[in-house]
């Protein structure tokens, strides 16, 4: 098998772990009223001693985060030249890098070397940031960044635009659109308060008021934490979805190895 095809096929992995993460995230929110993001996500499944688990979704993770840089860099999408699709593309590459970072949080989590409590890792880069001279500043431009983020999803959401990726018949499904809408209205609006949360932080020049997606369903009250941690759970069925029926363009891997290999 091809290092290519081999890449696609953890891709797929990594696009069923992330439907996983937010099947966790809704069914904790839903049920025990417990609020956590992807990374509090990967702390529940360890807690019960799931290191094959782990191990398995860890390099899901590592594909997808590695798939989703190669697309911000060579386009691998479809995106565009324009200023939507740079936009896009930088989307993929920041996509890239969460979760390369939740890969190695799931690494940690087989090591035995993360924390099984709360993360609390919007305020500890927000407290980072502000330490810097100027820091204030990038907080702020990380709040600019997740509004726009939480716009493209709403976007996405009313436009239907995420089924282009997906093979016709199973796009055609009703429920195949309607769990995609609504999961990323759901993120779309988790974003945009996050987003605010951070600004808030950067202009009071206070990490405690920043916040990432388990602060906001702390923060939203009822019915609004239940209607989002449902669109939640709808963006988790469509990632399982994309796992299976997404069309996915190889990642030029076999051709960048010929191309290193050819200089030696």
């Amino acid at each position: 098998m091809r290092a290519s095809t081999r890449l696609t096929t953890l891709t797929r992995v990594g696009f069923a772990t992330r439907g996983l993460l937010y099947l966790v995230i809704a069914f904790l929110i839903l049920g025990t009223g417990r609020a956590e993001d992807p990374s509090g996500a990967l702390r529940y499944l360890g807690e019960g001693g799931g290191r094959l688990l782990l191990g398995v979704m860890a390099t899901g993770l590592v594909g997808y985060g590695i798939w989703r840089l190669a697309d911000a860099a060579f386009d691998l999408e479809r995106h565009g030249s324009d200023r939507k699709g740079a936009g896009e593309r930088l989307g993929a590459g920041v996509s890239g890098i969460v979760h390369l970072f939740l890969a190695w949080q799931a690494i940690r989590l087989i090591q035995g070397v993360a924390s099984a409590t709360g993360g609390g890792g919007a305020q500890d880069g927000a407290a980072t940031a502000l330490r810097l001279p100027g820091g204030f500043a990038v907080v702020l431009l990380g709040g600019g960044v997740l509004l726009g983020l939480g716009g493209v999803q709403l976007v996405k959401a009313v436009k239907g635009s995420f089924l282009r990726y997906l093979e016709p018949q199973v796009a055609r499904a009703a429920w195949v659109q309607w769990s995609g809408r609504a999961g990323y209205a759901a993120r779309g609006l988790v974003f945009l308060i996050s987003g605010l949360f951070l600004l808030r932080a950067g202009w009071d020049q206070q990490s405690s008021e920043a916040g990432g997606m388990a602060e906001v369903l702390s923060w939203l009250t009822s019915p609004w934490d239940i209607v989002v941690a449902l669109g939640l759970f709808g963006f988790g069925l469509f990632s399982l979805v994309e796992a299976r029926f997404r069309t996915l363009h190889d990642v030029p891997v076999d051709g960048l190895v010929a191309r290193v290999t050819s200089f030696r």
